[in-house]
């Protein structure tokens, strides 16, 4: 077992008891100063005395020990980058130590950036609409609670990966025969019909749960890979609502909103762990070096949920590469995102204009890699494509949108994409978050002035753009 850390968690438990150190130490069967050792995060905690955590104080060793560090301090690194701190942001080793001995401090910093961050939106948002009626001012959207929520699980799952596993009775069904027996298992077990509709019957759906009837609906604008996955959807919705239900309550959202599309995004990760059974996944997925397409076609779902698959491969002792996905129109508008790296995600608006998921419209289907460099100097391997969405009428063609996925640097020799690139030494394209938070001078795409900007522009010099002089 590695050296894990647990004094903040070990402090905050004892003083909810309301013990001294004596007391704990008499508990537990150490010494006070051992207690102390603990807590002061100067020994790590062993497997002895995690077990009489529980016997003691009915404690699972496994809350008390969740290593929850990787993520905050990739939230916190990426906060301190924010402009507004200028030269006086901590270095890592600074970051580390708050996290060891101030984790709750560490967290309400992170929840007053993000506040700051809601109320330069508002300040800066040209739409200019007021809160509704018992709506906070500052309001987190229920795309950011759920990204949040998500990212705190570093976009892993395990009760949602072992309700996966067993949803087949633990055997394997060849994909040719997925349809068919996800119709006859909602008919069976939960009472419901399956009709692929015509486009008129229901214009601008792809699903459509009649609870009444007692039947779902497919919209034949759906390709195979699509009407599975709906299907699967369903059934997860019904089958395992009581999970979903245990999981919100957990999750922190308590905006309805939020709720109703966190458990969206619930039911598509059940779905995807159903199509995508993680081991088998993880397995092709070192095999083929990470091939999207090959995976696609092996587990018989699209491109896209190939590429959201990948990111949740976080599973303890049998990780995978960590990846942020990114999906965007052809505006450069953020359309869904999840994320196991420490690359900091745009909240809104457009992702920057150097990342080369843009360009990748301009040669729809085909993988577009880069390397980037991020203000703090962190490096990311990314690779970029076209997906298409259904299509429901002639008119309605080209709807396509792009996806990019991308890694730390340190994980590209696993990544197929990036074979054929010089490592070490590949160019670097130096990026930023977002135009409004980026401290990039001279950046010839620079759509924003930056929030923290201190100098005016030079009347007597035009730059690269019409913001910088």
């Amino acid at each position: 077992m590695r050296k894990t850390f647990i004094g903040p968690r070990l402090r905050r438990l004892r003083l909810e008891r309301g013990e001294t150190q004596a007391q704990m130490a008499r508990g537990l069967g150490v010494s006070t100063s051992y207690v102390n050792l603990l807590e002061n995060n100067e020994r790590s905690v062993s497997v002895t005395v995690l077990l009489k955590l529980f016997e003691v104080y009915g404690v699972d060793w496994r809350d008390i020990a969740a290593d929850e560090d990787s993520t905050l301090l990739a939230d916190l690194r990426a906060a301190v980058q924010d402009p507004l701190f200028g030269e006086e942001r901590p270095d890592l080793a600074q970051l580390r130590a708050a996290l060891a001995h101030s984790p709750e401090l560490a967290s309400c910093f992170l929840r007053l950036h993000r506040a700051y961050h809601a109320a330069t939106d508002r300040l800066l948002s040209v739409a200019g609409a007021q809160p509704r009626e018992g709506e906070p001012v500052l309001a987190v959207s229920p795309e950011s609670s759920v990204h949040s929520f998500f990212r705190r699980h570093t976009n892993h799952f395990p009760r949602l990966e072992a309700a996966a596993a067993v949803f087949w009775g633990g055997g394997s069904i060849p994909i040719d025969e997925v349809y068919s027996l996800l119709k006859r298992r909602l008919t069976a077990d939960l009472g419901l019909s399956v009709r692929v509709a015509p486009v008129a019957e229901m214009p601008f759906a792809l699903r459509t749960h009649d609870v009444e009837r007692r039947e779902v609906l497919l919209s034949e604008a759906l390709d195979y890979p699509n009407r599975v996955f709906q299907l699967v959807h369903v059934a997860g919705l019904i089958e395992q609502r009581a999970l979903f239900d245990r999981l919100l309550a957990d999750s922190g959202i308590s905006d309805p909103r939020g709720l109703a599309r966190c458990r969206v995004e619930l039911a598509n990760y059940f779905a995807a762990a159903v199509l995508m059974p993680y081991d088998a996944y993880l397995a092709e997925a070192r095999a083929s070096k990470y091939d999207i397409d090959h995976l696609a076609t092996r587990f018989g779902v699209s491109f896209e949920q190939a590429c959201h698959r990948a990111t949740t491969l976080q599973r303890e002792g049998a990780q995978g590469v960590p990846f942020f996905f990114l999906r965007i129109d052809k505006a450069g508008n953020v359309t869904k995102r999840f994320n196991a790296t420490g690359f900091q995600l745009a909240e809104h608006g457009g992702a920057c204009p150097r990342l080369d998921v843009h360009t990748s419209f301009r040669t729809p289907g085909r993988i577009v890699p880069q390397f980037v460099e991020l203000p703090d100097g962190s490096q990311f391997f990314v690779f970029s494509r076209t997906v298409d969405r259904p299509t429901f009428a002639r008119h309605a063609q080209d709807i396509r949108l792009a996806v990019a996925m991308g890694c730390p640097v340190e994980h590209a020799s696993d990544i197929g994409y990036a074979e054929a690139f010089s490592m070490p030494g590949a160019h670097m394209t130096p990026i930023g978050i977002n135009c409004r938070v980026c401290p990039r001078p001279n950046c010839d795409q620079r759509a924003h002035h930056a929030v923290a900007a201190a100098e005016p522009i030079d009347e007597r010099r035009r730059g690269a753009t019409r913001y910088e002089s």
